[in-house]
């Protein structure tokens, strides 16, 4: 094997959600999520960091095309939780509790097929500047 490069792209988002488990009472959502578990929703702003791992082509001297790279994660990831509301409007997030582990693990799912050359090798969710999530398919 080669030299493998690690290649990040960032992106970013706003999304509102709220973490609740639905069999619970608003009463014990609190308990459990405190403020995050506002019944009217709370939002971030978010960043995502999308690292991609491989081998540099030798005819390109890339890993991969990284305008190929932001536009599968627009497409797949940005256009689907933009300014949207996580709990309801995301086709990938039904089902789920939107805690920003969860988040980051459906957004793996969403590239993990879709690297164009290389391979996902992580994504990282910035929720807040202090608080960030790593998932590496693991």
């Amino acid at each position: 094997m080669g030299n493998i490069v690690y290649i990040t792209r960032r992106e970013t988002f706003a999304a509102a959600h709220r973490l609740f488990k639905p069999e619970l009472s608003d009463e014990e959502n609190f308990k459990m999520f405190g403020k995050c578990s506002n019944p009217n929703w709370h939002g971030h702003n978010y960043t995502l960091e999308v690292v991609a791992a491989g081998e540099v082509n030798p005819e390109t001297g890339f890993v991969l095309d990284i305008q190929k790279l932001k536009e599968v994660i627009r497409e797949n990831v940005i256009s689907k939780v933009d300014h949207k509301n996580l709990n309801i409007d995301t086709d990938f997030m039904k089902g789920l509790n939107p805690t920003s582990e969860n988040i980051t693990i459906a957004i793996w799912d969403q590239l993990k097929n879709k690297i164009p050359d290389g391979k996902l090798y992580s994504v990282k969710l910035y929720e807040t500047e202090n608080n960030f999530f790593e998932y590496k398919g693991e």
